[in-house]
């Protein structure tokens, strides 16, 4: 068995362990989806499903059987067959025989099987966990599993008393990330970095924003990442100051800031990186004063990310060092705003700087796994562990009005770096991307 089989293996392990004995687990991957006519979007998985098994293909499901007394826990695999016919149309289907000796499973069947193995599988089972209250095919699906168990009724046999929603508990186990996984992460860093600075050396005021896209999308493929991680953000002038701006058609400007926040999938890891820079390579006075306030929020939130530290110790710090920066240039009027305290008590900061400073980052963007401590009654953000990764990405948007001097409207600057909770400082896995300003206009004059 190869390491990667190994580690999926391990995770059923320890996900079963968290199980009742006896009871049964069911996910399924996610579905294929229709673009338009007979033409599909890309496949991507279910993200659970994948970092349980490893399996790629759709129509697939996994089912845990949690040990009881002397019967030994069970992951059985359901897939499509082999079809020699659809494999010259789609490609390789993997079939339950190749399923079960490739990933590390206990059995594998056809999942035109499924309803009829899992009305077996759950008599009798104290509890069914599975996705509660969020696919209505898995309801349908339920009820038929439990109407094939109840009319067993007079054999003795019952269906599971229990549901038990399976996504808090693997969910949980997402949040910090094995060796493998850092190292797939770290890749992706490195893919992503590079790509922006691929967009930094080709950035030329006129150019158009998708140009600057397709140089990102370029240096992700070519690199063997499979898919941008999410629509890339490539906003330039006044776009800058829309926090979700994904258009990416408007032509820049000489004096121009493009704000990109862009990054690669690879392997089924997300990397997620902003970085703002001037399109013509050199900032203005204006820029470079918003510009290194940013830089110093992010590097104060840094030095917050210690394990035992809570999750928003981060922000705490960025947003210090940021509403100060507020004062200091007259985004704030200090006689209205009144003290750094004062502006951070009332949250006047939020005129210019109105989301967190980070979240967690692994097989989805924003990824899976709580802020909180959600049984505490006042709900305190959570201290952060060793192998823990999360994004942080303070910024400032300065929209036209609203009291603030006039030399900094449209300029909007955010700075994300993506980071693993280590022993000491955080290890920063996309600091092959420049962010200082000297560095930013060294490399982009590099190109000039």
């Amino acid at each position: 068995m190869n390491a990667a089989v190994t580690s999926f293996s391990a995770r059923r392990t320890a996900l079963l362990a968290r199980m009742e004995p006896g009871s049964v687990a069911f996910l399924a991957t996610a579905p294929e989806s229709v673009r338009n006519g007979d033409s599909e979007y890309p496949y991507r998985h279910d993200s659970s499903f994948y970092y349980l098994t490893g399996f790629p293909e759709p129509e697939s499901a996994l089912v845990l059987v949690a040990a009881n007394g002397e019967q030994p826990a069970r992951a059985i695999l359901f897939c499509r067959e082999k079809n020699a016919e659809r494999e010259i149309w789609d490609g390789l289907r993997h079939g339950p025989e190749a399923a079960q000796a490739g990933f590390g499973v206990d059995a594998a069947y056809p999942v035109g099987l499924l309803d009829e193995k899992m009305a077996e599988l759950l008599a009798g089972a104290p509890v069914l966990y599975c996705r509660l209250a969020r696919d209505e095919e898995l309801d349908q699906q339920l009820r038929r599993w439990f109407n094939a168990v109840r009319a067993k009724g007079r054999t003795g046999i019952t269906a599971p008393p229990a549901l038990r929603d399976l996504m808090p508990l693997v969910e949980e186990m997402r949040v910090v990330k094995d060796a493998g996984e850092q190292a797939t992460m770290l890749r992706a860093g490195q893919i992503s970095a590079a790509a922006h600075r691929r967009a930094m050396r080709a950035a030329r005021a006129g150019m158009f924003e998708y140009e600057l896209e397709a140089e990102l999308l370029y240096e992700f493929r070519k690199s063997g990442a499979q898919f941008p991680a999410y629509t890339p953000i490539v906003a330039s002038g006044a776009n800058s100051c829309i926090l979700h701006y994904n258009t990416n058609a408007r032509q820049t400007h000489d004096g121009d800031l493009v704000l990109i926040d862009a990054g690669c999938e690879l392997d089924g890891y997300a990397s997620d990186i902003t970085r703002t820079f001037p399109v013509n390579g050199r900032f203005t006075a204006p820029q470079r004063e918003l510009y290194e306030i940013v830089l110093a929020a992010q590097a104060a939130a840094f030095e917050a990310i210690r394990p035992g530290n809570t999750f928003h110790a981060a922000h705490d710090a960025a947003v210090r060092v940021l509403a100060q920066g507020m004062l200091d240039t007259g985004l704030l009027n200090r006689d209205t705003a009144g003290s750094l305290d004062d502006v951070i008590a009332n949250k006047a900061y939020t005129a210019f700087y109105m989301h967190g400073t980070s979240h967690w980052l692994g097989m989805d963007v924003h990824d899976t796994g709580a802020y909180r401590i959600t049984e505490h009654p006042d709900k305190p953000s959570r201290p952060l562990a060793e192998g823990m990764v999360l994004t942080v990405e303070p910024g400032i948007y300065v929209r036209p009005g609203a009291g603030a001097p006039e030399q900094y409207w449209n300029i909007g600057i955010r700075i994300e770096d993506d980071v693993v909770v280590a022993g000491g400082a955080p290890r920063v896995l996309t600091d092959d991307v420049p962010s200082t300003v000297d560095d930013i206009e060294r490399l982009m004059a590099e190109e000039r």
